[in-house]
């Protein structure tokens, strides 16, 4: 671990992972779109999916020098988002972002046997066990039904990038459904790169054609807090209820953000799945990444895992 990110050497080359800044003479893997994985710079070669690439192009973020293949390098789907990648080469599996449930058009991960994991775990504790998807979507099925039946309007909120695409995939059957406008705008990309996503009008045209004034219907929006002077309008303006989305939910809890209703949702793996990633590995060494580093860290070491947090090192002077 180094002050840009994760790099391995090899004797031929180095190999920055989810770079903060791409390097000259190196390769740069990028596993998703998501901004705290773009790189800044303009330098080196950037290994990543051309979704990847167009979703960075839309939010300024321009992937120079970019390639979807490299020899010795294998790219396998991460299930995070779409586009989004982890990565395998000489025995080093790096997962990014992973998730190893099915949702909507997002399958699950697929995973490689390596000797060395250098795994996510932005869930590593025990108390982070997500529910079945086909529970959840019964559960907020029956809670839109219940609100468009008193005449409510309903906003689901997820990040704009991933979690609005799969809401907008799981309950676009509903009628009529309007997108905020920077949501519409990412589901119109993902149309365009072949998602099956229904389209509807961002939330400005549909205001302005007095649309939202004749309720109920549904919005997709991104996260956001009751605070958000958008979600102060809805409120006020057509009595909306607000539905957020997040694996941070807790029932009965609204984690910091205040919606009316919380429902436990996430692109990442939950704590049972990421030891059962673990175990179908077969990995001889385990690092720990971005999330509860130490804690997942100790439970897969007392489990028998050759396992420990992936510290910053002195390799920056290499780098």
């Amino acid at each position: 671990m180094t002050k840009n990110g994760i790099a391995c050497r090899n004797s031929k080359m180095i190999v920055n992972l989810d770079p903060k800044y791409s390097v000259e003479n190196n390769i740069n893997f990028v596993s998703h779109a998501h901004s705290d994985h773009l790189p800044n710079g303009k330098n080196g070669i950037i290994l990543a999916t051309k979704e990847t690439k167009e979703i960075a192009n839309i939010r300024g973020r321009e992937l120079t020098n970019h390639v979807e293949y490299l020899d010795n390098f294998a790219l396998y789907d991460s299930g995070h988002i779409l586009g989004a990648r982890s990565l395998l080469f000489d025995d080093v599996f790096y997962t990014g972002d992973i998730c190893t449930r099915d949702r909507g058009f997002l399958k699950a991960a697929t995973i490689p046997k390596c000797k060395t994991l250098i795994t996510e775990c932005t869930f590593g504790k025990p108390e982070f066990v997500f529910p079945r998807l086909d529970e959840t979507i019964k559960k907020v099925n029956e809670l839109i039904s219940e609100l468009y039946n008193k005449g409510k309007p309903v906003i689901l909120l997820g990040y704009q990038l991933g979690k609005a695409q799969t809401l907008s995939h799981l309950f676009g059957h509903w009628d009529p459904v309007y997108y905020h406008d920077s949501v519409k705008e990412m589901n119109d990309l993902h149309r365009k790169l072949g998602i099956d996503i229904k389209p509807g009008l961002g939330h400005t045209e549909a205001a302005s054609k007095g649309l939202l004034e004749k309720k109920p219907w549904v919005m997709v929006a991104p996260l956001m807090s009751e605070s958000n002077q958008f979600i102060k309008d809805m409120k006020s303006k057509y009595g909306a209820v607000t539905i957020g989305f997040s694996g941070w939910a807790k029932s009965g809890l609204s984690y910091g953000r205040k919606n009316d209703y919380s429902i436990p949702l996430s692109d990442h793996c939950d704590y049972d799945e990421l030891i059962d990633l673990v175990k179908r590995t077969g990995a001889e060494k385990v690092y720990t990444v971005h999330g509860f580093v130490e804690e997942f860290a100790a439970d897969l070491t007392k489990m028998g895992f050759d396992a420990q947090p992936l510290r910053e090192n002195s390799l920056d002077e290499f780098l």
